[in-house]
């Protein structure tokens, strides 16, 4: 039978829910809770594992009908925005909690950086294949538009004469129709990888971390060099953030097999389960609550508490 909710369930020692879990996944980086806030966009997860006294931990009987406890979160929820499942426990699924959360958001921050870039480089290779077919009209058009240009420049305080933009389309007149295509082509296969690692790092898959840390790195010796050429904040900033991405990547993630490679990060993802921490306590022994009424005066959680978390 699923436990009351005038009974203190849920937890280890008698503890009610909400105040077990603020211990492990308490708040996070300034007050934010990433668990709950990982729920409060994707939904809870619930799950019913075959094995009945696991299965009575994670569930309890409220008003509105029996809750079950959520794998992210750690909340009771009933209905609305959530995804259920059941099986056995080793089957249950892994959910990603607290600091995982964050590190999910860093991530999709690098994949918006990549997908930007995409869309940068599919457009300039799109202007060089339509500049190979149109050269004399988009010549033409840049000669009749140059003394407005060099009107801007002077107007800026800048020297038109000195301006490498303007050296770069001037000089790409002169390019044959060969070195346009392999140009177009370049720029293209690199707008793909850009947008592949994007979508790799927006899904958060491990082949993508694989992907997005591989393809990284690929581009680091040029960025380097670059450098070496001539040093400006842009391709600083460039080399630092690419370089902090593949160095997250490797730590976080453990890829490569750092930290113990990818049963090392699984294990760490299992011993912040929800029914790993409940199978743990089975072993243990019985809660001290078991059995036992409510004493007297014990606040009794509400419908309302047992729901806690819904983004509804």
């Amino acid at each position: 039978m699923p436990r009351q909710a005038g009974r203190c369930g849920g937890g280890r020692g008698g503890k009610a829910p909400f105040a077990q879990i603020a211990g492990p996944i308490g708040p996070i980086l300034g007050g934010v809770d990433w668990s709950l806030f990982g729920c409060a966009r994707k939904g809870h997860v619930t799950y019913a594992p075959d094995e009945s006294e696991l299965r009575e931990r994670l569930m309890v009987a409220t008003p509105g009908g029996t809750a079950w406890r959520c794998l992210r979160c750690g909340a009771f929820v009933t209905d609305g925005k959530r995804k259920h499942g059941s099986g056995p426990a080793a089957m249950a699924p892994l959910i990603r909690r607290g600091k995982e959360l964050r590190s999910e958001l860093i991530l999709r921050l690098f994949a918006v950086d990549r997908l930007l870039r995409a869309l940068v480089f599919t457009g300039a290779a799109y202007g060089v294949w339509r500049f190979k077919y149109d050269r004399a009209g988009i010549q033409r058009a840049f000669n009749n538009d140059l003394p407005a240009i060099r009107a801007l420049y002077q107007d800026l305080g800048f020297n038109v004469s000195h301006s490498k933009l303007l050296g770069l389309i001037q000089s790409s007149f002169t390019l044959n129709s060969r070195t346009l295509t392999y140009l177009a082509i370049g720029l293209a296969v690199y707008a793909l990888i850009e947008l592949v690692e994007g979508v790799a790092l927006w899904l958060g898959q491990r082949w993508g971390e694989y992907f997005a840390m591989v393809a990284t790195s690929l581009f680091l010796p040029y960025e380097v060099y670059d450098l070496t050429v001539k040093v400006t904040w842009l391709r600083v900033v460039a080399l630092v953030v690419n370089l902090l991405l593949v160095i997250y990547l490797i730590y976080s993630k453990r890829l490569l097999g750092a930290r113990g490679g990818k049963h090392a990060y699984e294990a760490a993802l299992r011993t912040e389960s929800v029914i790993e921490v409940e199978q743990a306590a089975l072993m243990v022994g019985p809660p001290e609550h078991s059995g036992h009424v409510k004493p007297a005066g014990a606040a009794t959680p509400s419908a309302g508490d047992a729901t806690r978390g819904s983004p509804d």
